[in-house]
């Protein structure tokens, strides 16, 4: 093979996998292909007690997932009294076996190795099936010398899945599950080991070509999951169920992202991906995704969260659905951000829920370039019901939260659509307790509506305790927050704790901030690179003041560098007029050109 060998590189882990706490069947249908009776005739073995039952035909796949434990090999009858050593030297034989048996189907040595390695179930089927027929009924005489490895090459052999059955169980599937599948993937010439092995190995570079990092593909599913209201159709509940057994497994769905996790269940949940054809099918659906502007290493999140997506023709299923969002003013552009954050918006139940919501908010006279945003901007909201959405926007009409009110709320922030009334009401709780009457909290709310999608313990009790932490007492978080509630909305590790400690590193104390927090509420919400930084050199290296002169001005910050302190400072400078930054920055331009700009006079500020 050109590339690397698939499995040299896949499903190291597969033995060790955690056990499931809930079991999950599914039905899936085929065409019953028709499997050549010479192929599952036994050549040589009459087994009294087969281990798998390839005799039905294949209609229909029941998964069940369970843990796949290391094979303890205990051979039937006679063998069981087997040395230790013995039992291990009719293992490495079976899979001996079992590679040239894959061999001659066309795998590589290399990859016919790995499988025959990392199918345990399938070698204790076949050692257990050799030694089952060692009575060997009226062919026993005949066969007493046939070498093990061979009976185990025949007994492979007259299974008739062409080496199928074993890579299946090497990729994740149980071996009840890939008999089933290999019965029908083995039929179709089209399926042949070598084009399976090679499909498998394009998936897996598609699927797993780089790490999950905090398990950020998992975390969107649970969010997904989370807010889905809708009644789902067919493939949304598959995809549902696909997720369940992943979250069901110990680490739950952050190991979606993990090829030894995952990829199994994936097959198990949605087999014909396999029957799917590699040129026509897959690669097109996937050189679409990237036309769109999906990111090369974010096409995996789609297709894990929405398998389905590639059973879909592009011109008659995939377009059609992507034009459905011209309505609301979605560019091309945009495309590719929805599909990322929400692969969900391919589902037709979806779709049907996109017209129900923009019909809903058309009723309340919601402005539809904000109904817009909010779907482009967060289109997790797609899959939430309008019965379920109307019981937060009649909370929020309680505080006068209306038509363009509400449209500024929802597009501003679309997340808060998905909490539930009680939710809301727990974030004006909090806020009462804090001291705020209802028309200050209603303001709040208009301003700045991401602190009522926040959650109390995890977001606004932390922020609560960094304001306390600094000195500012209770009665003064009122004010705090009605002068910049933005500030409980930012990340106290990455935004508010960094920017405390470049004003103590540059001789300011907690309390001097803590004073000026109170002074100026805004302060901790600039950047340091943006603002602190080049607002405080300038102070200190060219205006030549003490740095504890914004202790007594905090609002220095709030001024354009370039277009209000360097052109004020030069114009008094040139007039030796030494003012407080109060005094040089608090008046509007008209004030200080009449001021401290005449007719070429200097107008000496009155002491």
């Amino acid at each position: 093979m050109a590339a690397p060998p698939l499995l040299h590189r896949h499903f190291s882990n597969s033995l060790s996998s955690p056990p499931l706490h809930r079991h999950f069947t599914y039905s899936l249908s085929f065409p019953s292909p028709s499997i050549c009776p010479a192929a599952l005739e036994p050549n040589l073995f009459i087994s009294p007690k087969p281990p798998l039952n390839l005799s039905k035909t294949f209609t229909s796949v029941s998964f069940q997932n369970h843990r796949r434990k290391p094979t303890s090999f205990a051979p039937a009858s006679h063998a069981t009294d087997c040395e230790p050593e013995s039992r291990e030297n009719r293992v490495e034989e079976a899979r001996e076996a079992v590679s040239e048996y894959l061999q001659k189907y066309g795998a590589s040595r290399e990859d016919a190795n790995y499988v025959s390695s990392n199918c345990p179930s399938y070698l204790s089927m076949l050692i257990d099936g050799v030694d089952d027929l060692d009575g060997w009924n009226s062919l026993a005489a005949a066969a007493e010398n046939v070498e093990f490895k061979r009976k185990v090459s025949q007994m492979a052999e007259q299974k008739g899945d062409k080496g199928v059955l074993p890579f299946l169980e090497s990729i994740g599937l149980s071996l009840a599950s890939a008999s089933r599948l290999a019965r029908y993937l083995s039929s179709s010439k089209s399926n042949a080991l070598t084009r399976l092995i090679h499909k498998v190995e394009y998936m897996k570079e598609i699927l797993f070509c780089g790490s999950d990092d905090g398990g950020i593909i998992g975390k969107n599913a649970l969010r997904m999951m989370a807010h889905i209201s809708i009644s789902a159709d067919d493939e949304l509940q598959q995809t549902l169920a696909f997720l369940e057994k992943i979250q069901a497994r110990r680490g739950g769905l952050h190991l979606l992202g993990s090829e030894n996790a995952s990829f199994g269940y994936l097959i198990e949940s949605f087999p014909h991906l396999l029957v799917l054809p590699l040129e026509s099918c897959v690669k097109p659906i996937v050189l679409f995704l990237e036309v769109v502007r999906v990111p090369k290493e974010c096409i995996r999140n789609i297709i894990l969260l929405f398998p389905p997506v590639l059973t879909y023709d592009i011109d008659t299923d995939i377009k059609p659905r992507l034009r459905s969002f011209e309505k609301i003013g979605v560019k091309d552009n945009d495309l590719g951000k929805m599909l990322v954050k929400y692969p969900w918006i391919l589902s037709a139940s979806i779709l049907e829920n996109l017209e129900k919501i923009l019909d809903f908010f058309d009723e309340l006279k919601v402005p539809r370039s904000c109904s817009s945003q909010a779907i482009i901007s967060w289109p997790h909201i797609l899959g939430c019901s309008v019965s379920k959405m109307k019981l937060i926007v009649e909370e929020l009409s309680k505080m006068d939260i209306k038509s363009k009110k509400l449209g500024h709320v929802i597009a501003t922030s679309p997340q808060l659509l998905l909490r539930k009334p009680q939710e809301l009401l727990q974030v004006m709780s909090f806020f009462k307790d804090l001291g705020m009457d209802e028309d200050a909290i209603a303001r709040t709310l208009g301003r700045c509506p991401e602190i009522f999608a926040a959650n109390i313990d995890k977001t606004l009790d932390k922020k609560l305790q960094f304001l306390s932490n600094i000195g500012i007492s209770k009665a003064n978080i009122p004010r705090v927050v009605r002068k910049y509630p933005e500030l409980f909305v930012c990340d106290v590790d990455r935004a508010l704790l960094p920017r405390m400690r470049y004003l103590i590193e540059i001789g300011l104390s907690k309390k001097d901030v803590g004073f000026m927090v109170r002074r100026f509420s805004p302060l901790l919400g600039y950047s340091i690179d943006e603002v602190l930084r080049p607002k405080l050199e300038f102070l200190v290296n060219t205006m030549g003041r003490p740095v504890r002169d914004v202790v007594d001005y905090p609002r220095y910050f709030s001024y354009s560098l370039e277009k209000k302190i360097k052109p004020r400072y030069w114009v008094l400078k040139s007039r030796n007029i030494d003012l407080s930054l109060k005094e040089m920055l608090g008046k509007n331009d008209e004030e200080f050109a009449d001021v401290y700009i005449g007719d070429g006079e200097v107008l000496v500020p009155p002491s």
